[in-house]
């Protein structure tokens, strides 16, 4: 039989006739060919790459390899008849009776893993692992691939097919090389496989499977992850969401352990700032590792201590790779899924995958659905939100396959992980509780593709939630998912905006976290009048400001104890307040931007603040703090002029770090001009004077103003009396109609 095999250098090759096709013989037209990871992983190499056939140098590194091809699969298929096999298996097949798809599905895996290579098909893969060797200068004995199934249906701009077959890595040698290619055709027809073609409409024989051959990038001694182009909850456009973790990438995709979470502003990265406006420590109690025991290639071990309270990515890196998330956004012109590794080795980063993200870009922007939780309930426990919805039902635990045929429609999945076997009982569950994960594990991604809440990462769910118990799963309270014991009553309001006309007075908002104002930035809007600092410092920061100034002094050992926890993965314990309030902000400043957001100065008086940990500490105990130490008097008094400091670091950052130009500043409860006076000279002295400039990056900040404006709450009665020489001295006014009328009539 002719050999058909070809090495990429030769470019007269019929590719619809090849078993072997080369990353540079390929491109995002190819699915056909190579299915919707290899075509994409060819558009990148030749489009995005500064690859050595000098095409179209790019900065993005995507490490080279090969594709078998759908050709190479349906002649596997068609020469051990295999295809009449799994027609005849198939033909009765109900795909929600669980027990007989699981039988099915077994029976045509070891058909396929039990059938023989065609001797010129298993020549010519043997062969391009040669040549890839060759390629790479690297002795074909240590050659280090990895081999992901590509569907000719998968990664479509409608239909993610996530997960729906298998990867192998850090495989060497013919024979696993073999081995794993064999496998990963079986994995045509798992379980869920099988179930997502028949809820959708494809043809089982219409889909073939290619095979992606890659050089393994050293992230088991580096780190990996996923990265989107959009928010994945909300569909909010101007961000890069990064989830890390340490070791190979399997454990984040499948949501075996709760990454790092980092958030990047696109529309500033693109104008030259290091715009991260958000950072979250994940647990990260395991990592994926190479394995030199026996036949296994990968193993499990634990994360030592430090690596798991530090972050996995430098800002250097966390910039780079949503500059490059960007950049595949903008070749492709839509939003994308991506998953990268560091290799520990070389410490370069890589593309390794990239497909259209799905679920978002299907929603009618139009449509604003707002759940509402009308009563609450016992929280049993809480983690990561994944969409913004309500669910509610029995509880049903699963710790294993065994477990998944008693699984009934309305039920509440409660499990450690989902394993995409599961893939048929979850599309039948009305919410996802899972112990482990971050927003881009496999469990949220099947369940915003689904259409139904899930709460991830949350520790402690399969041992506080007892199986049958009735639960609430809530996404509609902010990026904190919560599960509330028995049957809660909730509302579901719509709005539909296609027909709306703004009014003539411009509205702006008033907001407060940052978890919820990507979904109200849907909102018809003109900006935001009323930025909060409170929330982020009580919900995010938790700590009174001087308890870690001066944390020597603090005498509550169980206080310490708890501050030593809050401040993992920073530089200091000022450091953590400055940088957790500066991406506070960010996330606020950036859902309206270019809009103007007025940020007004902490106002917390001084009951609240005795409430922050170690609060109790630093503040007196006044006998009505409405009238007493709050606003405007705190920033120049001696006892709080350096916590106000870490306010002023924190607005810098946002201005000049993030590139946030359209936020401005408020002082609260300034009594008279003079005090009014106080407060800019130490707002001077930390770098924000009013009306100075910031040097802006490119031309394209010319639609912002780059002068810091400062404007005043006028909530006083003096305010009022003395309104022109207050507007001597600041730029605006906004009336806080709650205090002032408290104050006037008293």
């Amino acid at each position: 039989m002719l050999n058909i095999f070809k090495t990429k250098t030769n470019k007269n090759i019929n590719k619809e006739d090849a078993y072997i096709l080369w990353f540079d013989q390929v491109d995002k037209t190819s699915i056909p060919l190579v299915g919707g990871k290899n075509a994409n992983l060819g558009e990148m190499y030749q489009k995005l790459t500064a690859n050595k056939t000098g095409k179209n140098g790019g900065q993005i590194k995507v490490p080279y390899g090969f594709a078998v091809t759908a050709k190479a699969y349906r002649h596997f298929i068609k020469s051990a008849k295999l295809d009449l096999y799994i027609a005849k298996v198939l033909q009765d097949l109900d795909s929600h009776n669980i027990p007989q798809l699981e039988e099915k599905g077994q029976l045509i895996r070891q058909a396929i893993l039990a059938a023989p290579f065609p001797d010129d098909l298993a020549e010519s893969i043997k062969l391009a692992y040669a040549d890839l060797a060759k390629v790479l200068k690297i002795s074909k004995s240590s050659l280090d691939v990895a081999v992901r199934s590509s569907a000719t249906a998968e990664d479509l701009p409608d239909a993610s097919f996530a997960g729906q077959q298998e990867s192998y890595l850090n495989i060497r040698g013919e024979v696993s090389l073999l081995n794993a290619i064999k496998n990963a055709f079986a994995s045509l027809f798992t379980n869920r496989a099988i179930s997502y073609r028949i809820d959708r409409n494809f043809d089982h024989f219409q889909i073939a499977l290619s095979v992606s051959v890659q050089k393994m990038v050293r992230s088991d001694k580096g780190a990996s992850g996923v990265m989107f182009t959009l928010d994945t909850d909300t569909g909010f456009k101007n961000v890069v969401l990064i989830n890390a973790s340490w070791g190979l990438g399997e454990f984040v995709v499948k949501g075996v352990v709760t990454p790092d979470e980092y958030m990047v502003f696109k529309p500033t990265l693109e104008k030259g700032y290091k715009s991260i406006i958000s950072k979250n420590l994940g647990s990260k109690e395991k990592k994926l590792v190479y394995s030199s025991e026996g036949s296994r290639p990968t193993k499990e071990v634990t994360v030592i201590d430090a690596d798991r309270n530090r972050f996995v990515l430098t800002d250097e890196q966390i910039i780079q790779l949503a500059s490059w998330g960007a950049e595949i956004e903008k070749h492709y012109g839509r939003p994308m899924d991506i998953e990268w590794a560091l290799d520990g080795e070389n410490k370069q980063l890589y593309i390794v995958q990239a497909r259209p993200e799905t679920v978002q870009v299907k929603k009618d922007l139009n449509v604003i659905e707002d759940f509402v939780l009308q009563e609450k309930g016992k929280v049993l426990c809480q983690g990561a939100a994944v969409g913004k919805k309500i669910g509610q039902g029995k509880a049903h635990l699963i710790k294993d396959a065994t477990q998944i045929s008693d699984f009934r429609p309305g039920e509440i999945l409660i499990t450690e992980i989902t394993d995409p076997d599961w893939e048929p009982i979850m599309k039948m569950a009305s919410a996802i509780v899972t112990n482990a994960g971050g927003r881009t594990s496999h469990a949220a991604i099947v369940s915003r593709e689904l259409g139904i809440p899930a709460v991830v990462g949350c520790g402690n769910a399969t041992s506080s939630i007892k199986n049958g118990q009735n639960i609430t799963v809530s996404c509609a309270e902010g990026e904190t998912g919560k599960i509330y014991d028995g049957l809660l009553k909730f509302k579901v309001n719509k709005s539909n905006l296609k027909n709306f006309t703004p009014p003539k007075t411009p509205v702006k908002m008033i907001v407060a976290d940052p978890e919820l104002v990507f979904q109200y930035s849907f909102i018809p809007n003109s900006g935001c009048g009323l930025a909060r600092e409170e929330f982020i410092i009580a919900n995010y920061i938790k700590v009174h400001p001087n308890a870690l100034l001066y944390y020597d002094k603090l005498r509550d050992e169980a206080v310490k104890k708890q501050i030593d926890f809050l401040v993992r993965g920073y530089d200091s314990r000022v450091d953590y307040y400055v940088k957790k309030l500066a991406f506070g902000i960010g996330v606020l400043a950036s859902a309206f931007y270019p809009k103007e957001v007025i940020l007004r100065f902490s106002d917390f008086k001084t009951n609240e603040y005795a409430n922050l940990l170690g609060g109790k500490e630093f503040e007196p105990n006044e006998e009505n703090p409405m009238i007493g130490w709050r606003g405007a008097s705190r920033y120049y008094d001696p006892n709080f002029k350096k916590a106000f400091a870490l306010e002023c670091q924190a607005v810098k950052i946002v201005r000049e770090q993030m590139g946030l130009l359209n936020l401005k500043v408020m002082i609260p409860f300034c009594r008279t001009p003079e005090e009014g006076k106080k407060v800019l000279e130490e707002m001077e002295k930390n770098g924000l004077k009013k009306g100075k400039k910031v040097i802006k990056q490119t031309k394209k900040d010319d639609d912002l103003t780059d002068e810091l404006q400062v404007y005043v709450m006028a909530e006083i009665p003096s305010n009022m009396m003395q309104v022109e020489e207050f507007a001597q001295i600041f730029d605006g006014f906004s009336t806080g109609s709650n205090d002032l009328t408290q104050l006037t009539l008293g």
